[in-house]
């Protein structure tokens, strides 16, 4: 029985092949729920999943999916600890037999890349948006992301900045757009008393349209832009609700200051945090991306379609590959406040014919291209072509790992 690096490649006996995941934590946010979904869906398959973060509230779900998480303090960006976490992440393969590790994320993808380098473990990344360069040594940081034996782009936008700006090659770049949970995520599925308790909570009347910005509240997400937008629409009849937690100590008082500013502090609610975006959804009359910088995908501007509501997201970023412009939603030009009022004031005048032949164009354009499932088939279908390349040239199932002797 041939045996390298601990892997059978005669794949003769066995036990299921293992992944390693490597994020900064668990708290929120679209890398965090994809990993948590890949994580698994690689247990539905019969693989063997574990996660290693500095934990957070999502850790709850990766026990209810039978997934091992494994606490370190990924999250930091001091090299000793970074070092430390290296050594760590040594052990933790060596012992769990992990074979592939994956890393999510740029600090613990350093430590991850030592880690699979010394143990010979197969290494991916997955680039989530196109990394800022602006500072010394910037651009050398970020690389870690393209030294991936298989690096995976969540769109072609964040593909283009991993080819041009870091030489990754078609031979190891691939592009896997997010997906999203479309059962979970499905507007006939939620109850009116949950979409009822939500605008009760938020303190929105009956018969005032709903603006909603999802995301957490920090410039770049464009929580000041959509404020001027209002100011410019000059309509009373609106609430606009600001989803998300605050991520920059101060900034939530600069947007309260900014509401102030422009007379709309009945009109606008901060909301902390949602546990029922599927019922906030429903709750909205229109979405907004206001970003003013590229966004590497867009996950609300994806979820807000398969509810079949009407989005509005910024003309750059991921957000071109998601939104179709006149059919599933409208595009445009960031940091434009005045064309975000005219978008914002269209969506609000549509009529309820229109409006349900939009709902069902989104819903169809997310469930044809963005789903959870084929987000994490076409993820395994990378681990298979590492760790099984012949059968993935024959089209042959691949069988479960032999342990290493």
């Amino acid at each position: 029985m041939a045996v390298k690096d601990g892997i059978d490649t005669g794949r003769q006996a066995a036990r299921p092949p293992a992944v390693l995941q490597v994020v900064p934590s668990l708290v929120s946010g679209g890398v965090e729920r994809g990993t948590v979904e890949v994580a698994a869906a690689l247990v539905e398959a019969g693989w063997t999943a574990y996660v290693a973060s500095a934990g957070g509230p999502m850790e709850g779900e990766l026990r209810r999916a039978g997934v091992a998480h494994i606490r370190l303090p990924l999250a930091s960006k001091n090299p000793l600890t970074m070092r430390r976490n290296a050594a760590a992440l040594v052990e933790i393969v060596r012992r769990q037999r992990v074979d592939i590790v994956h890393a999510r994320s740029r600090a613990p993808a350093w430590s991850a890349w030592r880690a699979a380098r010394k143990t010979r473990r197969r290494f991916v990344t997955t680039f989530h948006n196109a990394y800022d360069e602006s500072a010394p040594f910037k651009h050398w940081y970020n690389s870690v992301m393209a030294r991936g034996e298989r690096v995976i782009a969540i769109s072609d936008f964040v593909a283009a900045h991993a080819a041009e700006r870091y030489g990754v090659g078609p031979d190891r770049l691939r592009t896997i757009p997010r997906g999203v949970d479309l059962e979970l995520f499905d507007a006939s599925r939620v109850t009116g008393h949950r979409v009822a308790a939500l605008a009760a909570q938020w303190r929105i009347e009956d018969g005032v349209a709903v603006v909603m910005l999802p995301g957490r509240l920090t410039r770049w997400k464009g929580g000041l832009e959509l404020i001027e937008a209002i100011a410019r629409l000059g309509r009373a009849d609106i609430c606009c609700l600001l989803v998300g937690a605050e991520q920059r100590a101060g900034f939530r008082r600069e947007l309260e200051a900014a509401i102030a500013r422009h007379g709309l502090i009945g009109q606008f609610r901060i909301v902390d945090h949602c546990r029922d975006m599927a019922a906030a959804y429903v709750l909205a009359d229109v979405v907004v991306s206001a970003s003013t910088d590229p966004e590497g995908f867009g996950r609300t501007i994806v979820e807000a379609q398969a509810m079949g509501r009407p989005v509005i997201a910024t003309d750059h970023g991921g957000a071109r590959e998601t939104v179709i412009p006149g059919s599933t939603g409208w595009l445009v030009p960031p940091g434009d406040t005045a064309a975000l009022a005219v978008a914002i004031g269209e969506v609000l005048n549509l009529g309820p014919g229109a409006r349900a032949g939009l709902a069902r164009r989104a819903r169809a354009h997310i469930a044809a291209g963005f789903t959870r499932e084929a987000m994490c088939r076409r993820t395994i279908e990378i681990y298979e072509e590492l760790l099984f390349p012949e059968t993935r040239m024959f089209g042959v199932p691949p069988a479960p790992m032999a342990i290493p002797a």
